[in-house]
């Protein structure tokens, strides 16, 4: 349902990232080359980036397709970034968001981004919503499974998980939830980059010491280029890259809590 990258390495310009690479993400928005569901993604995009020395990242986002964003253009020719996480989107459903549904969704250090859809969405994910607390859901950016999505993992990572468990355990817990959901998930926090693959492409490329970069689809040729197989999660730094295996969810006590009304589990609340 969308497109997206993120990079770690020397300081460079978006546009030598995003937009002038062959396949880059610009042109993912309206030719992706291993989409499997959707064809055109010009329902919003956004690139979120960290200036150094700074670890709150800044964000450009809109409601249209980036190849129509003149501003866009120069803003990705002269501004430089060490670590970016980027997005072109195709709306699961219509709606009047506007540029809020655009990745990367944001809070302090993080950037994250979903490329998929909940199944059902939002309907299945209904039983979820009891694990957040209020102020989270009333407070999500957008009406979208996406936002919500994004509020099932931070609020994980604000509990004290690490991200490969806040996002393996969000992907197992709507799993379950809606079985058919596609649930490629995408954060960083300028320092680390953290992936899943469940039911969409992703892949990377690293030269150790030197950039990483995990993206839905290679924006080139290079055979520097892997895979990551489903249902795996991926830890990267600009020292390489883990992957490990995200299991189908079993039976969950919390999953079942929730849908019986009680309390999703007895772990503390964050503060």
């Amino acid at each position: 349902m969308c497109r997206h990258l993120a990079f770690l390495g020397p300081e460079e310009p978006l546009g030598r990232l995003l937009v002038d690479p062959p396949h880059g993400l610009y042109r993912q928005s309206w030719a992706p080359r291993r989409q499997r569901y959707g064809t055109v993604n010009a329902d919003g995009f956004g690139v979120g980036w960290y200036a150094s020395g700074d670890p709150v990242p800044a964000r450009y986002r809109r409601a249209g397709p980036i190849w129509a964003d003149v501003s866009f253009a120069d803003l990705a020719r002269v501004v430089r970034a060490g670590a970016v996480l980027a997005a072109v989107r195709d709306a699961t459903a219509a709606g009047a968001d506007g540029e809020a549904a655009a990745a990367p969704f944001a809070a302090g250090r993080w950037l994250f981004s979903h490329n998929g859809a909940i199944a059902g969405w939002p309907q299945a994910a209904a039983p979820l919503a009891s694990a957040l607390p209020p102020v989270d859901l009333l407070t999500l950016e957008a009406r979208t499974d996406s936002a919500f999505v994004w509020a099932l993992a931070l609020h994980r990572l604000r509990c004290g998980d690490e991200p490969a468990r806040a996002l393996g355990e969000t992907v197992q817990q709507l799993a379950e939830a809606a079985p058919a959901s596609r649930l490629n998930l995408l954060l960083t926090d300028g320092a680390t980059i953290t992936a899943t693959a469940w039911g969409d492409s992703l892949w990377y490329r690293t030269e150790p010491g030197l950039r990483t970069v995990v993206a839905s689809e290679p924006y080139d040729d290079d055979p520097l280029w892997q895979e990551v197989p489903d249902r795996t999660v991926l830890t990267a730094s600009r020292a390489g890259v883990l992957l490990s295996p995200l299991e189908d969810p079993a039976p969950s006590p919390t999953l079942d809590s929730a849908r019986a009304g009680a309390p999703p589990s007895s772990k503390e609340p964050c503060t």
